[in-house]
């Protein structure tokens, strides 16, 4: 069954800002923040877990058992990893990569920031990473929490997302885009 990204949305938006009242009342927003990133990242480097959590295939009990082996061997625990046998168990895995980018924007909203995702085509040093946080600080006229990624597809350019916002100064897009002009005139 596929999931609107509507529905995702509201899924997400109800089950981060559970987790980060549960977060705030344990007085543990940034474990919590770095549990979430710590399983983004094994999420991104598995693409058995993409499926697991994508797949209706998998029964809530498996992908409960699942989870819950990845979260004890990762050394997940307290409330992220109780909290992603929840939501397992309620069987909205789909839901939980959108569910840790609406945490982030909830949790950098509490400390009065902005919370920004960039991807460039290579790492970024510590003086361009400062310069960024600076310029995207100074668009938002607040502070930005960034979370940067390397999309080696890119070629080069970043790919800054901030709320609603996207801003893609990827050589990928600039060439899809000649490309597409080019036949166009031809």
């Amino acid at each position: 069954m596929a999931k609107s990204g509507s529905m995702i949305s509201a899924v997400a938006e109800r089950y981060a800002g559970s987790l980060h009242d549960l977060a705030v009342e344990a007085g543990q927003v940034a474990q919590v923040e770095q549990d979430l990133a710590r399983f983004e990242a094994l999420i991104e480097e598995s693409d058995d877990l993409k499926r697991l959590i994508s797949s209706p295939v998998f029964s809530a009990e498996d992908q409960f058992k699942a989870v819950s082996a990845i979260a004890d061997k990762a050394e997940i625990g307290g409330l992220v990893g109780n909290f992603l046998r929840v939501v397992a168990q309620n069987r909205r895995l789909f839901a939980i990569p959108s569910i840790i980018r609406a945490f982030r924007e909830i949790a950098a909203r509490a400390r009065g920031e902005v919370a920004a995702e960039v991807a460039s085509a290579h790492e970024l040093t510590a003086a361009q990473q400062k310069e960024l946080k600076a310029a995207l600080s100074e668009v938002a006229g607040r502070d930005v929490a960034i979370k940067l990624t390397v999309d080696p597809s890119l070629l080069g350019g970043l790919v800054v997302r901030m709320g609603s916002r996207q801003i893609d100064t990827s050589l990928k897009t600039k060439l899809a885009s000649l490309k597409l002009a080019l036949k166009e005139v031809g």
